[in-house]
Formats: structure tokens, C-alpha cells, sequence
């Protein structure tokens, strides 16, 4: 993989692409990155792909994405819930970072799971919100890191317009149906504020 380069943002979206890179599946063709507002990952995975597909519901962010394209990558404006232009099945690895909070979970996940192919992978960086006791006390120590990294990687958050929405959902509750629609994922709960989820799509079809 070549050198990584600074990021022009923070934040804790950003913080996690490096686990999504590393997710990537080597040899990959076509990966799609759903909800990739400016480009930011998108252009990234130009890099782990032969080719890759951003798509965002809002025209703002993909004309931000549009000003720097490497050659491998396409900007759509487009809700990937129903885009007809998004091949089900046409994608080997599909990522969406912040994006299944936007839409009921079940809906987004089982649509993910039809765009990836077979044998495809899905990577997903999502939130949920505090129920439990312990999940206040692990979103507490986030704090001080979160602090630290932005103290390190600079004040700008991200570019302005960016869609943002909180999770109708809490951490048990993301888990448990993640287990039910994805058998064999991998789910890990981060430090700040967002748990990964990757799962590796069976060759005769989803769960």
C-alpha cells in the first residue's frame, strides 16, 4: 500500500478508514463506498481496487468529491437504497462508514448485503447510542483520546453540509441484529463513539 498521506480532516469517521483499507480484500475489482460524502475514503480505496464507485444522496457533497478523482474512481449522486445504476451483486467489497443510522437497519444492511457479491465483503463503521451503565463508562474513556487525536490532526471536522444524524438504536440492540442478519460477523465495538462490523458474503448468496 503506498505511503499514507495527512488527511485534510478529523474526525471520528476519519479516524477509522485505516480499518476499512486494512478490510479490503486483496485482488480486489470493484468496491463501492456508500454514503462517501466528499470522496475522502473513496479516493483512498483507488488505491486497494481496480475500481471504485462513491455514492452520496446529496449533490453537495458529490461535487465536493468530483473536484479530485483519480482515474479509477466514479462520484454518483444517488440513494444507494434504490439506485437502479448499482448493480446488486456487482461489488467486492462494499463499505459505508456512518451511513445504516441513516436508514432502518434492517433495510440498509439487507440492501449492502445485495450489492456485494458473491464471496464479497461488507465493511461497516456505524453508531449507536448509550443504554447500560458499562456503556457510558466505555464512551467516557473515549474522551481523553478523542481529545488527544484532535489535538494532534488539527480543529477542521470535515467539510462543511455533511448529513449527520443520531442512532435510533444502542449498542445491544445494533449487535444483536447484526448477529441475526449477518451470521458469522465479525462485530467489535471502538473506542470513539463507533463499532466495525465485517462480513464475508457466502458464494450462493446473503444470510
Amino acid at each position: 500500500m503506498p505511503a499514507r498521506t495527512r488527511d485534510p480532516y478529523w474526525n471520528h469517521n476519519v479516524h477509522y478508514h485505516p480499518a476499512v483499507l486494512a478490510a479490503v480484500p486483496d485482488d480486489c475489482g470493484a468496491a463501492l463506498d456508500v454514503g462517501c460524502g466528499d470522496g475522502l475514503l473513496a479516493r483512498k480505496l483507488a488505491s486497494r481496487a481496480k475500481s471504485v464507485t462513491g455514492v452520496d444522496r446529496s449533490p453537495d457533497m458529490i461535487r465536493l468529491g468530483r473536484r479530485d478523482v483519480p482515474p479509477n474512481v466514479t462520484f454518483l449522486a444517488a440513494d444507494y437504497l434504490d439506485a437502479a445504476s448499482l448493480p446488486e451483486g456487482g461489488y467486492d467489497f462494499v463499505s459505508a462508514v456512518a451511513v445504516v443510522h441513516h436508514a432502518a437497519f434492517e433495510e440498509a444492511v439487507e440492501r449492502l448485503v445485495r450489492l456485494a457479491a458473491p464471496d464479497g465483503r461488507v465493511m461497516i463503521v456505524g453508531l449507536a447510542y448509550n443504554r447500560t451503565f458499562l456503556d457510558w463508562v466505555i464512551s467516557g474513556c473515549g474522551v481523553p483520546a478523542s481529545r488527544l487525536h484532535a489535538l494532534l490532526r488539527g480543529g477542521k471536522r470535515g467539510p462543511a453540509g455533511m448529513p449527520m444524524e443520531d442512532s435510533t438504536m444502542h449498542w445491544g440492540q445494533v449487535r444483536e441484529a447484526a448477529r441475526r442478519l449477518l451470521p458469522g460477523c465479525r462485530f467489535r465495538r471502538r473506542l470513539l463513539w463507533r463499532y466495525t462490523l465485517i462480513w464475508d458474503k457466502p458464494h450462493e448468496g446473503g444470510p
